[in-house]
């Protein structure tokens, strides 16, 4: 046989085949465990769950001792110098901040490991006591790692807060922890020391400056009984006075989470070092060869579980995380200045982890971009893209081997390349994402895109999709350190009984479960079960099946469940979900009540996409505000969005009959999404209750 001939055909044969396997993968295994009804599977490849990554590691100060004395000289915390900052008017009379971003400098694992103890003498040299608490708040950095293992060292719980908490949330959140010392940025300070007529019980305020920030005057007068210092003076404090380290257990409490919550106040969430090693054990042995070679880009809010969880597990494996923000990630993010590198093209990262909302972003902004150039660009992309799918999807016909390699040099380099053009692996959490989305990262950026599914109350830990799973929409097997278990939700009408795959609400057991809620027993005991076995459960209220292989589809959500005027059932999630992936919309809101026999839906939607409808119509407008209220723009996107339905296989009660357009986009700022762009639904209703009442009138 012509060896040529088998340079193109043996690739194609293997790569079909490898997908045929990948689709048949048992990837996790039925148990009965405890009495309560139900179809429970854990990880085929363990008996029973993983409770730390090795002997020795009971606690996330042993994971960041271990790894620092094992990989001293391995670069481990980076962070970017601020070259410039200055102001850029914009078309509409705005102005925007810039920045010029410098090369990353980095700390060692060895240097990071002395500023933590240094840190930690220094806060008790403060006179912060054994007892009392401490909270972080501030952006992601390199200081907020360092704060939270200096607070381990001396056996401190740490109550975590968004930065982008509102003031009741905040405030109710360190009174109710009773927290006497706080560390945060130099903008968050400002807010702390506006609210300190109402914080009970602060003693000290720590805050970080960056490299550039001089020590200026305060803005704000302290409360006097407040001391106020620099994180670089704790520092030099506690060196001078170095204190015997205090350290923690298994069963302590490491960190006290607030959730950002999609209702009412936030509810702190217990978590001990045992419940978050166990996470990390359960992922690290998950992800393929994490290591010393491996460049982890950490941007989204440490306040949240997901990347506290994966931060702490690239610790542990001895990676370099560099940090960024959401604003300058690109190098067409918005405070980028135009000309110089995001951060994913300095660091050229191998991992990261993204919510959907910021994938989904990717993926339009390079569809916007391929659309804008048009012509021979546009036709090889589509055709590279098609054919990609086709290869993916298990076709014979599709791009594999040396056409791959053809396509990927022609067309998907340079997508690769806003992300840095080293990324190996991505894992996607915090929110479903859609297929066309998952397909979107597996094609142009040509790597696997793992999807997670836990809760705060389960520190992160629940599935985990793996790598070599090219199915869309599913969010894996159970993680090697938890069990996952379905049970019959009669409301919704989904039952462990039902055929070809059993659905019901989620129930994830095992020792990343957490103790509870700080000081809300009623709501731990409505959530929190223990089983005859002593195994500790938590009801997620979250709808799932479980496909032949083991894995978990997210399918629902209860409380997004609403019955019609005439008795039919809307689930608001699953058709957001559907919908998003018009290209007109940027974020939606469905909303449904039992007195009315129709769906309603609240539209932000994508400025660049209705401008361009608007401008190939002919259609005069004064502004983005004007024309998201023009009958024929808001038309223009019902339409859209009955077509996308359509195509999910939506029925025609769960489709929105009326929309209206919002012109301003929906922020974490805001209150009307969390901190991982997840819909605060009730804020969305009471502050958009009049324009739901005439969508209905």
């Amino acid at each position: 046989m012509d060896p040529a001939f088998l340079g193109v055909f043996l690739p194609v044969v293997l790569g079909f085949a490898l997908c045929v396997k990948w689709g048949k993968k048992e990837r996790a295994v039925t148990v009965e465990v405890g009495g309560e009804l139900g179809i429970t599977k854990r990880n085929h490849r363990f008996q029973k769950p993983v409770e730390k990554p090795w002997e020795g590691a009971n606690t996330l100060f042993d994971l960041f001792e271990q790894a620092c004395k094992m990989h001293p000289k391995q670069k481990f915390l980076g962070t970017r110098k601020l070259i410039k900052k200055e102001l850029e008017p914009s078309s509409d009379g705005r102005t925007f901040e810039k920045l010029t971003l410098g090369s990353y400098v980095w700390i060692s694992y060895e240097e990071a490991y002395e500023q933590v103890c240094r840190f930690a003498s220094g806060i008790v040299a403060l006179g912060h006591q054994k007892g009392e608490k401490c909270a972080i708040f501030s952006e992601t950095r390199a200081e907020w790692l360092i704060a939270l293992q200096g607070c381990f060292r001396h056996n401190f719980s740490v109550v975590t807060v968004y930065a982008s908490l509102g003031e009741e949330a905040l405030v109710h959140s360190l009174n109710e922890t009773e927290v006497t010392t706080v560390i945060c940025d130099r903008k968050q300070m400002n807010k702390i020391l506006a609210l300190g007529d109402r914080l009970q019980t602060v003693k000290r305020v720590i805050y970080m400056l960056d490299s550039e920030e001089k020590h200026e005057p305060l803005s704000i007068r302290p409360p006097t009984s407040w001391m106020v210092t620099s994180f670089e003076e704790v520092k030099s404090l506690g060196q001078n006075s170095l204190v015997q380290p205090d350290l923690p257990s298994a069963e302590n409490i490491a960190v006290i989470m607030y959730t950002s919550g999609s209702t009412g106040l936030p509810k702190g969430v217990l978590m001990t070092h045992g419940n978050m090693v166990a996470t990390i054990a359960g992922v690290s042995k998950v992800i393929p060869d994490l290591g010393l070679d491996d460049v982890y880009l950490a941007y989204l809010p440490l306040a949240h579980v997901l990347e506290l969880a994966a931060e702490c597990a690239m610790c542990a494996s001895g990676v370099g995380i560099g940090y960024g923000t959401p604003l300058t990630l690109t190098d067409t993010s918005n405070k980028i200045k135009k000309g110089s590198k995001g951060d994913a093209s300095e660091l050229g990262p191998t991992l990261l982890t993204a919510v959907p909302a910021i994938l989904d972003r990717v993926r339009d902004g390079v569809r916007k971009t391929v659309d804008s150039k048009g012509g021979i660009s546009k036709k090889l992309f589509d055709i590279a893209y098609k054919r990609r799918l086709a290869a993916i999807e298990g076709s014979w016909f599709g791009a594999w081997g040396l056409e791959k390699l053809l396509w990927d040099a022609l067309v998907f380099k340079k997508i690769k390349a806003v992300l840095g053009g080293h990324v190996r692996g991505m894992l996607s959490g915090g929110a479903p994402l859609s297929g066309d989305t998952q397909r979107f990262i597996n094609i142009c950026m040509g790597t696997p895109i793992g999807q997670g599914y836990g809760l705060t109350e389960t520190c992160a830990g629940a599935t985990f999709s793996e790598w070599d799973d090219l199915t869309v929409g599913r969010v894996g097997p159970p993680i090697p350190s938890c069990y996952v278990k379905l049970i019959d939700c009669e409301e919704g009408g989904y039952r462990i009984a039902d055929s070809p795959m059993p659905r019901g609400e989620i129930v994830i057991g095992g020792p990343t479960v957490t103790p509870g809620y700080f000081k809300n027993q009623a709501k731990t005991d409505e959530v929190y079960k223990v089983d005859e076995t002593g195994m500790r459960w938590f009801y997620t209220g979250d709808i799932g099946q479980f496909h032949p292989d083991g894995c978990l589809e997210i399918i629902d959500r209860k409380k997004d469940i609403v019955k019609l005027q005439h008795g039919e059932y809307v689930s608001l999630g699953k058709v957001e979900a559907a919908l998003i992936v018009s290209p007109y919309v940027d974020n939606v809101m469905m909303h449904a009540d039992p007195f009315h026999s129709y769906a309603i839906a609240l539209v932000v939607p994508s400025e660049q996409a209705l401008k361009g409808f608007a401008h190939a119509k002919g259609i005069q407008f004064e502004s983005f505000d004007d024309l998201c209220n023009r009958d024929e723009a808001m038309k223009e996107v019902l339409q859209s969005l009955h077509k996308i339905g359509k195509t999910a296989h939506l029925q025609n009660f769960e489709l929105p009959a009326k929309v209206k357009l919002l012109s301003q986009p929906w922020t974490p700022e805001s209150g009307l999404v969390t901190a991982a762009l997840k819909l605060k639904r009730e804020n969305l209703r009471k502050k958009f209750d009049e324009d739901l009442k005439k969508l209905y009138a």
